[in-house]
């Protein structure tokens, strides 16, 4: 199997002038007009696909609150339908990724990330009919279909306008807002839920955030671009400029049309295979913490509305330490040190709320949420930024990052069922369950980035020079993987 073959004959990596003008294969990067492009990127596309996840976030994670509202006993939940209710959200979140991500590699992301985003909104709205377990549990079940591919869909799309070294920190200011919305979703809760007004507290907070979702979505479907090429925001030279930076450090080529057969060939590699087995077990503990913090706060023994509020600084630690990580990531070009490091963190944490009674040790329990936080969201962003800067074929790319969005969202079925109502207030059995998938996950990592590794320094002994992935063309590689001249990124 071939990953990212094209036709070409380049392969000598890039110059840089005495001018400071790099000039890759035949093409010409002018450095004040990159730099005007990456502002504009950062300061004009960023934030509001970073608006967009945080409502994204609120809509998926919000269940939590409206759960320390009461909203079991108003829907009449008894044993473990409210864990059931989770799981099968996260059925169709999962099985969905992959088509969603190939669709938008067809319709781009212009088109198809708004109109995903409208339909999740609009199924929060619903929520709020609804007076059963049935009811529930089907709007959960459509929310999964609109929101699957959608963080897929924005890691993809963000890799047709930035380079493979400033991907991990876009990717952490992006995937920020799952930390901020954590913090910032305890703080809408008690706000909302302080309305005494006809209809339940949680009713409210799903009615103010379906539709503060739907406005988003219309304005988004206005403003993103359909790539960096046909950006309305750009000048022509920055146009031009932002195509040929992807081609330096990023694709093999840029805006070509899917190809089901080429996207669907990188799936059945067992490096790709691995890296599915990693995702999966950072995915447990990653939705463990989403879905199930509030709960954890809750064994402190404080009231639901401290409960709400003393989750808000564990998920603002965890995005400064998120953004840190990924900084570091991106200067260093390393990935696998850094995602082991982050699911370590989050084990920790864990083995703590294990080893101690929250009620009496709540200092050292409350000290445990903040290492949740700070080490269960650093592995999407790096993680996807690792096999992204590992698939330089756009069609192959899209679906790699489909089928691995999958495969970590697959994981939240089996975290939502160890959370067992039996098992409350600790929760023993499933903190086990996520311990054990954290440490099998760090040596899967451990041992992909020691074979990336070694991979690069045999073909180094092979040509007889010393190359990174940062100093060969994306443009010049033919046959991919099998390219003489590949270097992986661990």
């Amino acid at each position: 199997m071939e990953i990212a073959s094209q036709k070409s004959d380049h392969k000598s990596p890039p110059v840089v002038e005495e001018t400071g003008v790099v000039v890759a294969d035949s093409f010409v990067i002018d450095p004040a007009t990159e730099k005007a492009v990456l502002w504009k990127l950062d300061f004009w596309l960023l934030p509001v696909l970073s608006f967009m996840y945080f409502f994204n976030s609120l809509d998926r994670s919000n269940l939590g609150n409206a759960k320390t509202d009461g909203l079991e006993a108003d829907l009449h939940l008894v044993g473990n339908q409210y864990n059931t209710i989770l799981a099968v959200f996260n059925v169709t979140f999962c099985l969905f990724d992959l088509p969603s991500n190939l669709l938008l590699k067809r319709f781009s992301g212009k088109v198809m990330l708004p109109t995903m985003m409208l339909g999740w909104g609009s199924t929060t709205l619903l929520q709020c009919a609804v007076f059963n377990f049935a009811g529930l549990l089907v709007c959960r079940l459509i929310m999964g279909i609109f929101e699957a591919g959608f963080f897929a869909g924005v890691i993809f799309y963000l890799t047709q306008f930035y380079k493979r070294n400033e991907i991990a920190f876009r990717l952490s200011i992006f995937y920020g807002m799952v930390t901020i919305a954590g913090a910032f979703s305890g703080l809408i809760s008690f706000g909302v839920f302080q309305i005494k007004h006809h209809l339940p507290g949680w009713k409210y907070l799903f009615l103010i955030e379906g539709s503060a979702t739907l406005l988003i979505a219309s304005f988004a479907l206005w403003w993103l671009p359909a790539s960096g090429s046909q950006c309305h925001w750009f000048r022509p030279a920055e146009a031009r400029t932002a195509q040929l930076r992807l081609l330096q450090d990023g694709s093999v080529s840029t805006g070509e049309k899917l190809s089901i057969r080429e996207a669907l060939s990188a799936l059945t590699d067992w490096r790709v295979l691995a890296w599915a087995v990693s995702c999966f077990c950072y995915g447990i503990a990653q939705s463990s913490v989403s879905n199930f913090l509030p709960q954890m706060v809750a064994l402190l023994g404080f009231s639901t509305v401290k409960t709400n509020l003393y989750t808000v600084a564990p998920y603002c630690v965890g995005t400064v330490v998120l953004w840190i990580l990924c900084k570091s990531s991106d200067y260093f070009r390393e990935r696998s040190f850094h995602l082991a490091g982050s699911l370590m963190i989050t084990f920790v944490g864990y083995i703590i709320l294990i080893a101690v009674d929250a009620s009496e040790h709540q200092a050292v329990a409350y000290f445990a949420c903040f290492l949740l936080a700070s080490g269960a969201f650093v592995p999407s962003s790096v993680f996807h930024s690792w096999h992204t800067n590992n698939v330089t074929d756009e069609s192959q790319r899209a679906a790699t990052v489909g089928f691995l969005v999958g495969a970590a969202n697959c994981a939240g079925i089996p975290s939502s069922l160890a959370f067992k109502a039996d098992t409350a207030p600790r929760y023993k059995p499933a903190l086990v369950v996520n311990c054990a998938f954290l440490l099998f996950g760090v040596l899967v990592v451990l041992a992909m980035g020691a074979y990336f590794r070694w991979d690069n320094r045999r073909r180094d002994r092979e040509q007889g020079v010393k190359l990174t992935a940062a100093d060969v063309s994306t443009k010049s590689l033919v046959g991919g993987w099998k390219d003489p001249n590949w270097r992986w990124t661990a």
